[in-house]
């Protein structure tokens, strides 16, 4: 490998250490609810809302960093992202009610997905055009990666010692981060062409909107079982809690999978195409997942599933919005987690309504399947809008051929 390879594979590497904190803190939450939920006196529908502040802070925040810090170096920025991430975790280890925990969860979510967004464009700058999507899914595999070892420990740890450890070694990771960045990142200056009205410009494509909107209603579907998965699989699968962890690992697997074939799907099957896919495939399973869920053995394998399909979707959707923004990447690659995140809310909104009216722990994944299908007729409508323009683009310029390339299809 030469110098100039090492080093752009340890950039990557360094953004997909943030990628591990922030899976870690997103999802641990979920294996740990019933713990929370004892240590803040809230019930289990009430304590998915922990789940549902984080969502908000980077619904919130990653838009307004994106848009606000345009002209700011990027490497600095991902440094001062990471460090506010660290500051927060130290707020939620020092909470211990419903009101303190909920605010500190919503700051540590500002970060979010201003670092996943600008760390993405970041490191498809690092490589070539066709590696894009791989060096985006290679980020992005830091959330897979948490799944299967940094979730499971830290819910492991939490279960066994205190629901507040797992944030404090997230905040240390943080820390790690920010110092890797120092040392494996190359300086990112602003390229001259970045400023709030440029970056603004990509919320005035309806590509871009149609995008956001797959992601929102797309990935709200799997929020709505995934939010809910400790009791689900406890009381529907008769799981005994303490192998919840080995549950969470095997949804980590299947994600890293997922993070792995994205690139390929993107080049094989085109961008547009594998997202309407793997969204019809998760509509499916979550259908299913209710009354197949009552076999363990069938759960676990449909938990790993679950997390290998959405997985592919993230990298995807990700280059899609890059593609459409054209002038405005930062905003609309930081958009793409505000989505994913309002998704989560939604999806846990959405489950605890369900579970708060009776309708049992196999009720949520129905409620998801639903969603995943409109998230398939979103994908489709903008296949179709895309067709269209094209068309028109052909006839009012006729000697010029439009290029069909895998990433635009």
């Amino acid at each position: 490998m030469s110098p100039a390879a090492r080093r752009t594979t340890l950039a990557i590497l360094a953004l997909a250490v943030g990628g591990f904190a922030i899976g870690t803190t997103e999802f641990v939450t979920m294996g740990l609810l019933p713990q929370i939920a004892q240590g803040t006196g809230v019930d289990i529908a009430t304590s998915g809302h922990y789940v549902s502040a984080y969502a908000l802070g980077v619904v919130v925040g990653a838009p307004l960093i994106a848009v606000a810090f345009a002209k700011a170096p990027r490497k600095g920025l991902l440094m001062g992202l990471m460090g506010f991430f660290a500051v927060a975790h130290l707020a939620i280890v020092a909470a211990d009610t419903y009101p303190t925990v909920m605010a500190a969860r919503f700051l540590a979510g500002l970060p979010h997905g201003a670092f996943f967004g600008i760390g993405s464009v970041v490191a498809a700058s690092l490589v070539s055009h066709q590696r894009r999507t791989a060096a985006v899914a290679a980020i992005l595999g830091g959330l897979g990666v948490a799944n299967v070892i940094g979730v499971p420990l830290a819910t492991l740890l939490g279960q066994r010692f205190s629901w507040h450890l797992p944030y404090l070694l997230v905040g240390l990771v943080a820390v790690v981060t920010v110092g890797a960045i120092a040392l494996w990142l190359p300086h990112q200056p602003p390229s001259g062409e970045e400023s709030m009205r440029s970056e603004m410009q990509a919320l005035r494509r309806p590509q871009v909107w149609l995008a956001l909107l797959v992601g929102v209603v797309g990935f709200g579907g799997m929020f709505a079982m995934y939010s809910f998965i400790t009791p689900t699989m406890t009381e529907l699968a008769g799981l005994e809690e303490r192998y919840i962890p080995w549950v969470l690992a095997a949804y980590g697997v299947g994600m890293v999978a997922g993070m792995v074939l994205s690139g390929r799907v993107a080049n094989r099957v085109g961008v547009l195409k594998g997202i309407v896919v793997a969204l019809g495939l998760i509509a499916v399973l979550l259908g299913v997942f209710g009354f197949a869920a009552r076999t363990l053995w069938l759960a676990v394998v449909l938990v790993l599933v679950l997390g290998l399909l959405p997985s592919i979707v993230v990298p995807l959707l990700q280059t899609r919005l890059m593609d459409v923004a054209h002038e405005g990447q930062s905003l609309a690659a930081a958009l793409n987690h505000s989505t994913l995140n309002t998704a989560n809310a939604l999806g846990a909104w959405l489950g605890s309504l369900v579970l708060a009216a009776g309708w049992g722990y196999g009720a949520p994944s129905l409620v998801g399947a639903g969603l995943a299908v409109l998230g398939v007729g979103v994908a489709v409508g903008s296949a179709l809008l895309e067709r269209r323009e094209r068309a028109a683009g052909a006839a009012s310029t006729p000697a010029r051929p439009v290029e069909v390339t895998p990433a635009t299809r």
